[in-house]
C-alpha cells in the first residue's frame, strides 16, 4: 500500500467505511459527496425537529466486524428494537411471519384451501428452471399466495412484471423463506434463522444519519477530509490509469489529481463520466443498466398512537403507495413531541415520470387521501407534510442486467488504482452492512491482500441450486433431469398442507350442520366423535374438528410422502450409478 492520498467518491455506507478503514491504516481520505449530508440513502432528514429515514434501515448482521464498527461509533445510541411490520391487503392486515389465527380470520376458509391446493401442486410440480421472480417465488409459496401477497407490491416496487425480474433478487431478499419455514415458525422453533423473518434488531437513537453524521466526525478527526456539495463531474484517465477527478465545488471548478480511487456513485454513472470514455460496448452497457427510485411523503400527524407497526407493506391495487413507515415505533426519539406521530409514505418510480415529477403539494395530498381511504389516518389529522426524492436506489434486475454488468466489470478490472464498492456502485442490492464490507475488501486489497468485492452478498447456495458440483456437465444434466422426474416430497410440506385441507374441511362440514340446525348427514358426522373424544356437532365440536384433522392430516401426509420416496429412492440409486458406469466407460474408450 502505498502512503498517499486515496480519494473516496461518495459519503454514504461504503464511502465512510471506506474512510474510517483507510484512517486506521495511517492512510489520508478524501470523501467527496455530491450532496449536503452524509449516509446516502441512509441519511436521516429533519424536518421541525422530527427525524425521517428514507426506506427503513434494520441494523443487523451477520459480521461481527460491521457490529463492531456500529457500537464503536455509537455506544448507547444503538437501541435494541424488537419487529413489528405486517402486510395490509384488500383492507385488512395479516401478520408477518404467520400466526394462525390472523391467517384464519383475515382470509375466508375457501380462500385459504385454494392456497394450500396451489401449494401442494406447485410442490409436486415445480418449475423446472427458476429464472424469475414469478417462478421463483411460486415454487415456494405456489401461485395463488404469489398472485395474492407477492405480485402486486413487487411490481409497485420496480415498475415491470415479476415474470422479467430475475430470480436472483427473490434469491438475496428472501432466501431460505418458503410457506413451509413461514407455517412451521407459526408452532415452534425450526431452529432455523431464516433471514426474512428476524424479529429483533439494533437501530440509532435518532435514525441512521446519526450513525454516520459519526463517522464524519470520526473521519476527520483522524486527518481525513470529507467534502460535502462535491460532486463529480468528470473522471479523466490516460490509458489504463486514472489521473484527476473535476469536481463542481461551492467555488467553481476544481481538478484533483488522484492516485488511488474508490468510487460509490451509481457504475452507470461512472462509466458515463468517464473522460476519455469507454469502448463503445461498455457504454452501451451502463445504458442498458436501470435503477428504480422512490420518493417518501413525510407526514406530522395530530396522534400520539396510530399502529403499532415499524412498517407496513402495502400490497393493495387500489393504492400507489408501497410501504409506510412509522418512525415513531422505529425509535421514540425520532420525534420531538410524544403526542404527535411521524409517518413516512413510500413511493417507487423513475425518475421524471408521472409521480417523480408530482409537486409537493400534490404528493402530499395524495398520501394523507389514501392514508384516509385505508382507515388508517384521518385526513384531518394531518398537520404538515414533506417530500424527500432518493434517485437511484435500487438496481433492476432484469432480463438482461448479468450480461450488461459483467461488461461493465470486465472493462473496469483493467483501471489501476481503481475499485468500485456499496450497492450502486457494484449495481447490486446490498444491505447496509453489505456495502460496509465491500468497504473493508477494497481497502484491504490497497494494502496487497487478495480480496474480491464483488464476492460479497453472493449467494452461493441459490447459484449452486442451479450448477452441480465435481461432477461432468454430461451427468450433472443426467443428475438434474433424474431429480425433477422422481423429486422428493417433503414430508413436512406435504403433512401440513393435508392437515390443514382436512380440518378446514371438518371444519366446515360441521359449521354447516350446526348452522342449518342439523340434516341428514348429522348423524353420518356424529358418529366421528366415537372415533375422535370431545367431537360434537357443535360450535365447539367444528374446533376441535379442526384440531383432529390437523393432527391425522398432518401424519397422513407425512407417512405418504415418507413411502413415496422410500419407493423412488433404490431405483434412483441404481439409474445413476449405471449412468456414470457409461460415462466411465465412454470415457476410458476416447483416452
Amino acid at each position: 500500500m502505498r502512503g498517499g492520498r486515496v480519494h473516496v467518491i461518495g459519503a454514504g455506507p461504503a464511502g465512510l467505511t471506506a474512510a474510517l478503514r483507510l484512517a486506521r491504516a495511517g492512510r489520508e481520505a478524501v470523501v467527496l459527496e455530491a450532496r449536503d449530508r452524509v449516509g446516502g440513502i441512509a441519511c436521516t432528514e429533519n424536518h421541525g425537529g422530527y427525524h425521517f429515514d428514507m426506506g427503513g434501515h434494520r441494523f443487523f448482521t451477520k459480521y461481527d466486524e460491521v457490529e463492531e464498527v456500529w457500537r464503536d461509533l455509537l455506544g448507547e445510541d444503538l437501541l435494541v428494537r424488537s419487529r413489528l411490520s405486517r402486510i395490509y391487503y384488500g383492507g385488512r392486515f395479516f401478520d408477518y411471519p404467520l400466526k394462525p389465527l390472523n391467517a384464519f380470520l383475515g382470509m375466508n376458509p375457501w380462500n385459504s384451501l385454494l392456497i394450500l391446493l396451489s401449494y401442494m401442486h406447485r410442490r409436486l410440480r415445480p418449475h423446472p428452471r427458476e429464472e424469475n421472480f414469478a417462478q421463483w417465488v411460486s415454487n415456494r409459496f405456489g401461485d395463488r399466495l404469489f398472485r395474492t401477497f407477492f405480485k402486486t407490491y413487487t411490481e409497485k416496487v420496480w415498475g415491470i412484471p415479476c415474470t422479467e425480474l430475475r430470480a436472483e433478487w427473490a434469491a438475496q431478499r428472501i432466501r431460505d423463506l418458503s410457506l413451509k419455514t413461514a407455517l412451521l415458525s407459526m408452532f415452534r422453533d425450526t431452529g432455523r434463522r431464516v433471514r426474512t423473518l428476524v424479529d429483533r434488531f439494533h437501530y440509532p437513537r435518532r435514525g441512521p444519519g446519526m450513525l454516520w453524521e459519526a463517522a464524519r466526525r470520526r473521519v476527520e478527526g483522524q486527518g481525513g477530509q470529507v467534502l460535502l456539495n462535491h460532486p463529480v463531474k468528470r473522471i479523466k484517465r490516460n490509458g489504463n490509469r486514472l489521473t484527476s477527478l473535476v469536481v463542481d465545488a461551492p467555488g467553481g471548478e476544481e481538478e484533483i489529481g488522484v492516485e488511488e480511487l474508490i468510487s460509490t456513485m451509481p457504475v452507470t454513472e461512472l462509466v458515463r463520466r468517464l473522460d476519455p470514455p469507454p469502448p463503445a460496448p461498455v457504454l452501451a452497457a451502463a445504458e442498458g443498466l436501470r435503477f428504480r427510485s422512490f420518493l417518501t411523503v413525510c407526514l406530522i400527524v395530530d396522534r400520539d398512537r396510530l399502529f403499532p407497526d415499524q412498517w407496513i407493506y402495502v400490497h393493495d391495487p387500489e393504492v400507489r403507495m408501497g410501504r409506510i413507515q412509522n418512525y415513531k415505533n422505529w425509535s421514540p426519539h425520532m420525534v420531538p413531541d410524544p403526542g404527535r406521530t411521524g409517518l413516512g409514505l413510500e413511493y417507487f418510480c423513475d425518475r421524471g415520470d408521472e409521480l417523480w415529477s408530482m409537486s409537493d403539494a400534490d404528493l402530499v395530498a395524495l398520501g394523507r387521501d389514501e392514508l384516509d381511504r385505508m382507515g388508517l389516518v384521518r385526513s384531518a389529522e394531518v398537520l404538515e407534510g414533506r417530500v424527500f426524492r432518493v434517485p437511484a436506489a435500487y438496481p433492476v434486475y432484469d432480463g438482461g442486467y448479468a450480461r450488461r454488468l459483467a461488461v461493465i466489470r470486465n472493462w473496469l478490472a483493467g483501471l489501476a488504482g481503481f475499485q468500485t464498492i456499496g450497492r450502486s456502485g457494484l449495481f447490486r442490492y446490498n444491505n447496509m452492512d453489505h456495502s460496509m464490507v465491500t468497504a473493508f475488501y477494497a481497502v484491504d486489497r490497497l494494502a496487497g491482500r487478495e480480496r474480491d468485492v464483488w464476492s460479497v452478498n453472493e449467494e452461493r447456495e441459490y447459484h449452486e441450486e442451479r450448477t452441480r458440483g465435481d461432477g461432468g456437465e454430461e451427468e450433472s444434466r443426467l443428475g438434474e433431469a433424474l431429480e425433477l422426474v422422481f423429486k422428493r416430497v417433503d414430508r413436512v410440506s406435504l403433512g401440513l398442507s393435508l392437515g390443514i385441507i382436512l380440518g378446514l374441511l371438518l371444519l366446515l362440514a360441521t359449521l354447516v350442520l350446526v348452522v342449518q340446525g342439523g340434516g341428514p348427514a348429522a348423524p353420518v358426522v356424529g358418529l366421528l366423535a366415537q372415533f375422535l373424544p370431545g367431537y360434537s356437532v357443535s360450535w365447539s365440536g367444528a374446533v376441535i374438528g379442526l384440531a383432529y384433522g390437523l393432527l391425522f392430516g398432518y401424519l397422513l401426509g407425512w407417512f405418504a410422502a415418507f413411502l413415496r420416496n422410500a419407493a423412488v429412492f433404490l431405483p434412483l440409486v441404481l439409474v445413476k450409478s449405471q449412468a456414470r458406469r457409461a460415462h466411465m466407460r465412454r470415457f476410458l474408450e476416447y483416452m
